[in-house]
């Protein structure tokens, strides 16, 4: 079993570091941890805690540094700046998540006051495909999420899990760590839309949407409803949801397929008159390009 290279915490448990070694069977798994933390920097004090990081972690603010990683690290008191190759030089408040990215220069500091946060290091292909799939930016590294009980918890988690290295560990750490990613997406993008008007509007027309499906209103005819443009409308929706508004409606059908499918009795050619296709073929085929299979051989795997 691989035991962390370190693991340092002072007499009074504010400061905890743990760095973990892996082996090739974590690599494989596409998604393993390589450090989790937490620091608590006190007022006019020197930044990082020297005793508390490895050669190849530590660097000196008004340098920067590269690292072959990724990194989530939490600020949750406290304040400070972020800068890196490309992000411009920006205030970090407290609730505030910066994610660094593997051969990227970046720098970051609390200010005279201090802060306490919490990190975790990351590498693995997943993280790399969501990257390429624009999940995460680089454009994008700093967002404001608040300060969050459930964050929080499971960075605690993290380090907890990191420094008592189980049989298993890395591959548990994983799953926490993915967790964790998806709790900042969904907290930063949920937030960029807050109870605004436009998603107020949003909300309305998946709600449409949801309730016509069987005989689906025009996204244009939507936008009409919502007295917004149609390039508006889509532009937003997508934003907000990651589809355009016609695939959204075409998932939304396509569900409904798979429910009528596997909890009635109705012929196929009957679920396509009521879905509204133009016919079985037109049915069928739309079917097997989202699902792989037909119609009738997904009803009979499912039953």
């Amino acid at each position: 079993m691989a035991k962390s290279d370190t693991i340092s915490q002072t007499p009074d448990t504010r400061n905890r570091v743990c760095y973990l070694n892996y082996n090739p069977s974590d690599e494989i798994q596409g998604l393993y941890v390589t450090t989790a933390g937490f620091q608590r920097v006190d007022a006019c004090c020197d930044y990082p805690i020297r005793k508390h990081h490895r050669n190849d972690y530590y660097f000196n603010p008004d340098k920067g540094r590269i690292l072959n990683e990724y990194q989530l690290i939490y600020v949750t008191g406290g304040g400070g700046f972020f800068e890196s190759d490309s992000c411009p030089r920006r205030k970090v408040r407290p609730g505030t998540v910066i994610t660094l990215f593997p051969n990227e220069w970046h720098t970051y500091s609390p200010d005279r006051n201090g802060w306490e946060e919490r990190w975790v290091g990351i590498k693995g292909d997943i993280i790399d495909r969501w990257v390429e799939g624009g999940i995460l930016s680089k454009e994008k590294p700093v967002n404001e999420i608040g300060i969050i009980p459930d964050v929080i918890s499971l960075y605690e988690r993290l380090l907890r899990i990191a420094s008592e290295e189980g049989i298993g560990h890395q591959q548990l750490l994983a799953g926490i760590a993915l967790n964790l990613i998806g709790e900042v997406n969904y907290r930063s993008k949920n937030l960029q839309f807050g109870q605004t008007d436009a998603m107020k509007k949003i909300v309305r027309a998946r709600n449409i949407m949801k309730n016509s499906i069987e005989n689906p209103v025009a996204p244009a005819a939507i936008a009409e409803k919502l007295c917004v443009s149609y390039s508006w409308f889509r532009r937003t929706f997508k934003a907000y949801t990651g589809l355009a508004p016609a695939l959204y409606q075409q998932n939304l059908r396509h569900l409904r397929a798979k429910e009528l499918l596997t909890t009635t009795d109705m012929s196929i050619s009957e679920i396509a008159y009521t879905l509204n296709f133009e016919g079985l073929s037109q049915f069928s085929i739309a079917f097997a390009k989202k699902e792989g299979i037909s119609p009738t051989r997904f009803r009979k795997h499912c039953r």
